[in-house]
């Protein structure tokens, strides 16, 4: 019997499909990660299917001819970042009828690859389905009253909600890398952990936390105003005004080869203060034995399994408590990160190892196999009696 063959697109945001298509093959099934455009980051993926010169007809030429190799070459199409491969066929256009067009044509192929019965997941990963409105109302710290006007809008937040409808209606699974998404997301819809990083591919090279040493902190944000930049900035700022020793390190549009060689040797890393849960970068630092700060939303953790809850290693901090976390962290309790970095690394491979999340996977995947299969014979045989 031949493997599930399995096909993760369109994007390679934070190489997650990366991570779960190549641990699927470690598992036992035939996967494939496809972008349909590159990672300024420099983060690998099996292919890239649209070249850095290709002009508007030539990548649309390749998306058509990339989604009938779905249609005839895979059992299990798992969409990432709550995108299909007909999906923002035009960002930049002069031409109403262009973007008409691909308005019109969005999310079509799910309906296309349900009706040669193909199996559907998607991931959705943060602002793919995570609405301003909904957070402004409902959540006392978050993004939606920090990022620039425009960054959430009515437009945008009802536009997502259309898409997450037409996800629901397609897909057999529905997952969320985030917590605070599945608030919004249908009440099927589960948490899944990120599985970008592989544990045997991370030294565990710790933190250090005597005396003399002063702590190399980093911050490596992908929007200042997502991650709640400014007021990490301030408090290391009124930190060395204070004269606590300290080295910060801002990473920004770094190579991630160069920004993995920073993580390296820095001993704290200060992730995001407005989202509610850690960021890919985190689980990183984890995977390196190094303790996180972030801001992790109690009304959250509901979603994630309760032995994952009770683990959970982050050092919690708001906007408004970041600069005396910090310091307690920097001064009387420096001794402790070490601690702290190790207990994170043990959780990491506990949770976020790519081989026991594609196993998970694994198992989604023949159960919905399976049902199709029984669909399908069951059809047929009623066709049958019926003749």
């Amino acid at each position: 019997m031949r493997s599930i063959r399995v096909l993760h697109c369109p994007n390679s945001i934070a190489g997650n499909a990366q991570g779960l298509a190549r641990a699927e093959r470690a598992v036992g099934l035939d996967s494939w990660a496809a972008a349909l455009y590159g990672n300024p980051y420099g983060v690998a993926c099996d292919e890239i299917v649209f070249g850095s010169k290709d002009r508007f007809r030539e990548r649309e030429t390749k998306r058509w001819r990339f989604l009938l190799r779905a249609m005839r070459q895979f059992d299990i199409i798992h969409f990432n970042f709550g995108s299909s491969i007909l999906d923002h066929i035009v960002s930049v256009t002069r031409s109403q009828a262009i973007w008409m067009c691909a308005r019109f044509l969005e999310l079509r192929d799910l309906p296309l690859l349900r009706m040669v019965g193909r199996g559907m997941f998607v991931t959705f990963q943060g602002d793919d389905a995570r609405q301003g409105d909904f957070c402004a109302r409902n959540f006392d710290i978050c993004a939606a009253t920090e990022v620039e006007p425009g960054y959430y809008s009515p437009e945008t937040d009802a536009h997502k909600r259309i898409r997450i409808a037409k996800f629901a209606k397609y897909c057999d699974r529905i997952f969320a890398l985030n917590p605070d998404l599945l608030h919004v997301l249908p009440p099927q819809s589960r948490f899944l952990p990120y599985a970008h990083v592989d544990p045997r591919e991370w030294n565990n090279v710790g933190s250090k936390g005597s005396r003399s040493h002063v702590p190399l902190i980093v911050h490596a944000p992908t929007h200042r105003g997502v991650k709640g930049t400014r007021h990490i900035l301030d408090a290391i700022a009124r930190l060395k005004r204070e004269g606590v020793p300290l080295r910060f390190v801002l990473i920004e549009k770094l190579p991630f080869r160069e920004a993995r060689r920073i993580y390296e040797q820095a001993d704290l890393l200060v992730d995001q203060l407005l989202i509610g849960w850690y960021g890919g970068v985190a689980v990183e630092f984890m995977a390196l034995g190094k303790p996180v700060i972030c801001y992790v939303r109690e009304a959250d953790l509901k979603f994630i399994p309760s032995e994952m809850r009770a683990e959970l290693p982050i050092i919690n901090a708001t906007p408004s408590t970041i600069h005396d976390v910090l310091k307690e962290w920097l001064t009387t309790r420096k001794s402790e990160l070490p601690d702290v970095g190790q207990r994170s690394r043990l959780f990491m491979e506990k949770w976020h190892d790519p081989l026991k999340i594609a196993t998970r996977l694994k198992l989604e995947y023949e159960s919905v196999m399976m049902s199709k299969r029984l669909r399908d014979r069951a059809m047929l045989l009623s066709g049958k009696s019926a003749s």
